[in-house]
């Protein structure tokens, strides 16, 4: 049984059209996209996801897209008190406040696919760090991670997730812009990881030469699937091996994030 189940027969199917009945859920809040149809019908699906799903506290909705440098959307609580919360993914927690930061749980088995890949004693750079979904499982497994993020609010968070999950004395948190070449910290790294703001792709000629030859590329970047196809034949030609493309779902029509594990020859 879905969310639109339970709304069946509670809201005019001409007002409900549109409504994929879809929400995210990162720790105790329900996140929920509804199309302005819907604007005079929003206590009631609230009431319906809170009813569906007994541990969520919170539900809000996006009135804006994420944006910005800082990376952060706005919400509108519908049911609830506050968009702060403790989000548990893979083994780890993150505390976080929604208003103030980014965080997608939508990536969290790609998450734990390339930290997986991570192994002891390995130096790793994470730039756009964000509150520590790459930084923590990757120092979990024994790395050295030097980690960047230019939202006071989202490294406030990281740096108390850090000692939260125990990892302080393996974490280096630079607050900062990753575009700026003089706060970028020196090479050689083992491993990159990349989740690169969209649309900025530009960030790997900054990356490229602090990682060692022999050294792996994790970079996350938006495009259609050509432009995917036509990137991946770049990579070849600039010394990188692509070892991987994959894609991580749609962010806008036609448009997805495609994850590249790359070895830089």
């Amino acid at each position: 049984m879905s969310l639109l189940n339970d709304l069946d027969g509670t809201i005019p199917a001409d007002k409900i059209r549109g409504f994929s009945g879809r929400f995210d859920v990162i720790g105790d809040i329900a996140i929920v996209a509804l199309p302005s149809t819907l604007r005079n019908y929003e206590q009631v699906i609230a009431g319906a996801i809170l009813e569906r799903r007994h541990g969520i506290r919170t539900v809000i909705k996006k009135s804006a897209d994420v944006a910005g440098d800082f990376r952060t959307a706005t919400y509108t609580i519908i049911a609830g008190t506050g968009t702060l919360t403790t989000h548990h993914e893979n083994g780890f927690s993150y505390r976080l406040d929604l208003n103030t930061c980014f965080f997608t749980p939508r990536l969290a088995h790609e998450r734990m696919r390339v930290t997986g890949q991570v192994s002891v004693g390995e130096r790793v750079l994470v730039p756009f760090s964000g509150v520590g979904p790459f930084v923590i499982p990757t120092a979990a497994r024994g790395a050295a991670v030097v980690a960047i993020e230019q939202n006071p609010g989202a490294c406030r968070w990281l740096e108390e997730n850090v000692r939260k999950n125990r990892v302080s004395d393996r974490v280096t948190v630079i607050m900062g812009d990753a575009f700026n070449p003089d706060l970028m910290p020196d090479g050689p790294f083992d491993r990159a990881i990349v989740p690169t703001p969209y649309g900025r792709d530009e960030i790997l000629d900054l990356i490229t030469s602090r990682i060692r030859h022999g050294g792996t590329l994790h970079l996350y970047t938006f495009k259609n699937r050509v432009q995917s196809e036509m990137l991946e034949h770049e990579f070849e030609k600039t010394g990188y091996q692509v070892l991987a493309r994959r894609r991580c779902g749609n962010v806008a029509p036609f448009v997805s994030r495609w994850a590249f594990d790359l070895l830089r020859r």
